[in-house]
């Protein structure tokens, strides 16, 4: 009995490229992580973790660019260095920067539907750019919540206060990683005029 396995496909071209796509965005969320400095009004650092959510929402769209994020905690959870200042594990996970860690992966796909107007993603260059930064300030506001509450519950802080040093704090950089984000996704528009 003979069995042909030449035409057999495991797993579709499409599937293995965008796995290999959400990988590459997870490490480069890692990699962000290591630009990081204190907050002189916060707790909690300041990085640019946050520019790696904000890429894999806008080129990945929304499920693989949760999934990203997905992985990029799966990989800081069993101990890849690849959370702020190339800290990992569970401790990072429900320390005082847990709230973001864990806002990551919903802020990816929010701003990957917002971005690309559902689920079905398409040139992110090609949207307005009042889509995009939209997208990304939801994103933001997503990531500020979980961080917020986060802060409240493993600093014993208010709401209030929580809000104050884990959010207002963090506007300014914020800005600064939305404006990256238009550049590197319009780079390809910039560069052709």
């Amino acid at each position: 009995m003979s069995t042909d396995t030449a035409s057999v496909e495991l797993v579709g071209e499409e599937a293995v490229e965008n796995v290999a796509r959400a990988a590459l965005l997870a490490a480069l969320t890692g990699a962000f992580a290591y630009v990081s400095f204190p907050n002189p009004v916060s707790p909690v650092t300041i990085s640019l973790q946050v520019l790696g959510v904000f890429l894999a929402g806008l080129l990945l769209g929304p499920v693989w660019g949760g999934l990203s994020m997905v992985l990029y905690l799966a990989a800081g959870a069993v101990g890849a260095p690849v959370f702020a200042g190339g800290s990992s594990g569970i401790g990072s996970l429900v320390g005082q920067s847990g709230g973001y860690l864990w806002s990551y992966p919903v802020a990816a796909f929010v701003v990957g539907a917002i971005a690309h107007g559902g689920l079905v993603i398409g040139d992110p260059a090609e949207q307005s750019l009042v889509r995009l930064v939209g997208a990304m300030v939801v994103g933001t506001a997503i990531i500020y919540a979980f961080g917020t509450v986060g802060l409240s519950v493993v600093l014993g802080l208010s709401l209030r206060e929580a809000f104050l040093a884990g959010a207002v704090a963090f506007i300014p950089a914020e800005a600064f990683k939305i404006a990256a984000a238009i550049g590197i996704v319009r780079s390809d528009q910039i560069a052709a005029e």
